[in-house]
This record gives structure tokens, sequence and C-alpha cells, in this order.
């Protein structure tokens, strides 16, 4: 495998193991709020979903994608995602869970598993993708 391709390798790999970590912020918050709230569904998956979003965004920006851009411009295309991931998935859940009847949690997994693929495609093309690897590392 070129060095490129070991490097993209290891990228994918960090981005997965941060989201697991996002996740289990995610289902564990979303969790408690359900089952210890007498709130609906949309607000137990907004709170969590807010909370592992800002864990995944610090931990990618430094770790996965050692990006030297701008934090601010680069929260704001992040919020950019959001604001268009965010309703869908809320509104959609909500309909799933409290419409149709469908289990809260697998609402929730679904959502995760959409989150992980298509965060991590705008994150690499679209929010680092000029940025990739320009942050200094001190020795």
């Amino acid at each position: 495998m070129e060095n490129k391709g070991k490097k993209e390798f290891w990228r994918v790999l960090k981005f997965t193991f941060f989201s697991i970590s996002a996740g289990l912020i995610e289902i564990v918050s979303f969790a408690l709020l359900t089952e210890f709230t007498p709130l609906s569904y949309w607000p137990c998956y907004l709170t969590a979903l807010l909370l592992s979003v800002l864990w995944n965004f610090t931990l990618n920006r430094k770790f996965t994608f050692q990006s030297a851009a701008n934090v601010p411009v680069a929260m704001l295309k992040v919020l950019a995602y959001y604001a268009v991931f965010t309703p869908v998935t809320t509104i959609g859940g909500n309909y799933l869970a409290e419409t149709l009847g469908w289990n809260e949690y697998l609402v929730t997994a679904l959502n995760m598993i959409l989150n992980f693929v298509t965060e991590f495609l705008y994150q690499r093309y679209v929010v680092y993708r000029n940025s990739v690897d320009t942050a200094v590392k001190k020795q």
C-alpha cells in the first residue's frame, strides 16, 4: 500500500474509533434521558447528538485530520452539515419512534450509522479538504 493510502487507512480507523467513543456518549446520554426523564424522543435525541458532536469534532480535528484550519471556520462548516442532518434525523426519527412505534434505540442506532458515514465524507472532503495534516507537531 502506498504511503498516501496508508495515511488514509489510518485516518478512517482513527475516525472510526473516535466515532465509537462519540457514539457511546450519545447512546448513554440518550438512554439516561429516555429512561429517567419524561421527555419525548426528539429532545432526548437532540441533546445526546449535540454532546457527541462536540466530542467528535474536537478529537477528529486534532488527531484524525490534524488540521491547522481556522477553528471557527471549521466549526461553521460542521454546523452547516448539522443544520441539514439534525432536522432530518430529529423529525424523521421522531416520526419513526412516536408515530410508527419503532423502537427508539433502533432509530437512534440507524441515525448514528448514517451520521458516521456522511460525517466522515463531509469532514474529509469539505471541512478539512485543503488542511489535512497541516497542524505543526510539537517535538
